[in-house]
């Protein structure tokens, strides 16, 4: 399977000629020209950095074929579109082309008691190959092989994270929402999780625009 990392959250996956995009939110620069070539897209939350309303409610309008998938909220902000766009919780599975995709999580991390936490789920794509969580440390109770790692934001905590990689116990990690870092707080993060610190594996940053296999 094929990784394109995009700024922010947003990553695409394409496997046999299926493409999935997952959270491209208003922070993503080229969240469109993503979105145009998916056959689906995937919102784990409605936050605006992970879901750009306008923007996937017009590819909803100009694509027949394009199918959404999210929470009940991002579902009811887009309304159904002929049954294209599906609200979709924890223990859920569903297929795109030849991909497989579940559900796992409940909410979002949190930020501060005075600040509501919204539903937030995980998808692990391809039966494990990639897990995205969301804004959260959930940890899927399925093997994940490469876990798309947050190290910025204001929920997140490199303690926490480093707990979550140890939880999830995947065979690689890759860096997202990793915009408010700086080179050298993304380069920190790396050295304080990855091979030689708290957790023994490697962590990767991908450029935004690059492709690697996963």
């Amino acid at each position: 399977m094929k990784l394109t990392k995009h700024a922010h959250a947003c990553v695409a996956l394409e496997k046999d000629g299926t493409r999935l995009v997952i959270d491209p939110g208003t922070l993503t620069p080229d969240a469109a020209e993503a979105v145009a070539r998916a056959d689906a897209v995937l919102i784990t939350h409605e936050h605006f950095d992970h879901f750009d309303e306008q923007l996937v409610a017009a590819a909803l309008q100009d694509r027949p074929g394009l199918r959404v998938y999210g929470t009940a909220a991002v579902a009811a902000a887009l309304g159904s579109h002929d049954g294209r766009v599906h609200a979709v919780a924890a223990g859920d599975t569903f297929d795109v082309g030849s991909v497989t995709v579940s559900v796992h999580g409940h909410r979002h991390a949190l930020i501060h008691p005075d600040i509501p936490c919204p539903d937030n789920v995980g998808y692990l794509v391809d039966e494990g190959t990639v897990h995205h969580p969301g804004d959260a440390y959930h940890v899927p109770d399925a093997p994940v092989r490469t876990l798309l790692l947050p190290t910025s934001g204001p929920w997140t905590k490199f303690g926490e994270a480093a707990d979550y990689v140890r939880a999830v116990k995947p065979e690689r990690v890759i860096q997202i929402h990793e915009l408010m870092l700086s080179d050298l707080g993304r380069q920190s993060a790396a050295n304080l999780l990855g091979e030689k610190g708290l957790t023994g594996i490697p962590i990767e940053y991908v450029e935004p625009g690059a492709d690697v296999q996963v």
